[in-house]
């Protein structure tokens, strides 16, 4: 789930516990009347829209540059911290709580999350939370159903629907308030985020490898910083609106494996909003084209993450038959030949042991 960009636009001022919804008899009944649009008047935040175009135009001229002019590599590897900084940090750990990580990694992620500038951990699981919890609706920040244009960046233009932010105060964010870390960073995130987002990113290039101040400010900087807002919309607007649905056909969001890299792992959406939670975010893990899993499973093996949640393949295989759209590339039904029968016995390969089981 992308950002906003400022505090005082993603939240009511106080940030509070939060209580169970038990609006409307029920969050069935409360979803289907929140599918129904009332109260759009849009109001544009002209400060997001400067700031948006500012940083397009910039963005356009940092890639120029790196078609033009020689980076050095280190330059390059900058482009993507910040992205785990969102996937495998506020969304995998935080927001969804798929795996635990130890202090000294619950620091770095921040730090990435930062330098990523997409509100603070806080407020960003707040939002993600609410998200799917309330899909497709006017609670959803990102209402996938107005558009392509507002799931994408359009949402972060205007005010927020007042849906998104009565429901945002029922999410509750209590094992957000008990980590340190998460709670330093929502205190000091101004600061943090000026730092870690704009100055250090513009500064260490150049010192460190003898960069050019505007390699240094367009690419590392502004480019690097919209390249990963990109990456993240497109998870709320090409994923919620395009691809297969092997899991599940009633639900919105698909499978887009064309933007993998662009999304560092996090676009096989129709598999995570059936089991978002899941550490893979996937089926597949790092050895399938998903790096935030590949990241996740690295730190696994260095005692900094434990206690990786994921599906096993018989509840996956399960819920494919049972709702999936015939995509599934092992128990779908593409060949029109092969009865029922054949699809549910297909042989499942145990990757961590290599054991064959019917």
């Amino acid at each position: 789930m992308p950002p906003n960009l400022s505090i005082e636009q993603s939240t009511t001022g106080i940030l509070e516990p939060q209580e169970a919804d038990t609006i409307d008899g029920g969050l069935v009944k409360d979803i289907e009347q929140l599918k129904h649009a009332k109260d759009r008047k849009l109001q544009i935040v002209w400060r997001n829209v400067i700031i948006f175009v500012y940083a397009n135009y910039s963005a356009l001229y940092g890639l120029y540059l790196l078609c033009t002019t020689w980076m050095k590599w280190q330059t390059l590897v900058m482009m993507y911290l910040g992205g785990f900084g969102i996937t495998v940090g506020a969304h995998r750990l935080w927001a969804h709580r798929a795996y635990k990580a130890k202090l000294p990694m619950r620091i770095m992620l921040m730090i990435f999350n930062t330098m990523s500038f997409q509100n603070p951990i806080y407020i960003w699981v707040r939002d993600h939370r609410v998200h799917h919890k309330f899909s497709e609706t006017d609670a959803d920040p990102h209402n996938a159903m107005r558009g392509f244009f507002f799931s994408h960046v359009g949402w972060l233009l205007v005010r927020k629907h007042p849906d998104v932010i009565t429901k945002g105060k029922t999410v509750d964010l209590s094992d957000l308030k008990a980590d340190p870390v998460v709670m330093f960073q929502l205190k000091h995130y101004g600061v943090l985020m000026y730092t870690l987002t704009f100055i250090l990113p513009t500064i260490i290039p150049m010192i460190c490898w003898g960069e050019t101040m505007e390699n240094a400010w367009y690419f590392c900087t502004v480019f690097r910083w919209y390249f990963i807002l990109n990456g993240t919309w497109c998870i709320n607007s090409v994923c919620h609106l395009f691809g297969n649905k092997p899991y599940d056909k009633s639900y919105n969001p698909g499978e887009n494996h064309a933007f993998s890299g662009v999304t560092i792992g996090e676009c096989y959406h129709n598999y995570h909003h059936v089991f978002p939670w899941d550490y893979k975010a996937a089926e597949l893990g790092g050895s399938r084209n998903n790096i935030s899993a590949a990241v996740i499973e690295f730190f696994a093996k260095i005692g900094w993450a434990y206690d990786m949640k994921t599906v096993s393949p018989d509840i996956i295989r399960s819920r494919v038959l049972r709702t999936g759209d015939g995509t599934h590339p092992v128990w779908g039904w593409g060949d029109k030949d092969q009865t029922k029968e054949e699809i549910e016995s297909a042989v499942i390969v145990n990757n961590n042991n290599n054991d064959v089981k019917k």
